[in-house]
């Protein structure tokens, strides 16, 4: 499970793809990426593309262990409203460059901090 998740970045977005049989333009879109990002490889390896992807496979890595795996995570980073951010869904705070807040939000939530 967080293998198909963990870095390098283009190992891992193959690793999202067969794992979650999404395209990749629906990886780019989960991810705040135009979709054009991940077709050419210059835009691929940006620094900017490669944090918005490493954010994307960690935030479904850490939802993985409680959600009870990969189909789950993505199903909850898609779709579950998250009271603390106003009922915005993960997804939604990440294509809006809120990734990190995400990130810390399941950090607090797995030492058992308040959602």
């Amino acid at each position: 499970m967080a293998t198909a998740f963990a870095p390098p970045v283009s190992n891992a977005l193959d690793g999202v793809v067969d794992t979650l049989r999404l395209t990749q333009a629906e990886i780019a879109r989960a991810a705040g990426l135009p979709r054009e990002t991940l077709a050419r490889k210059e835009r691929l390896h940006s620094p900017s593309a490669q944090a918005r992807l490493r954010l994307l496979a960690d935030i479904l890595t850490r939802a993985s262990a409680w959600t009870g795996g990969p189909l789950a995570a993505f199903a909850w980073y898609r779709s579950q409203p998250l009271p603390s951010f106003g009922d915005m869904t993960a997804e939604d705070l990440v294509r809006a460059g809120r990734g990190e807040a995400v990130r810390d939000y399941l950090s607090r939530i797995a030492v058992g901090g308040y959602a």
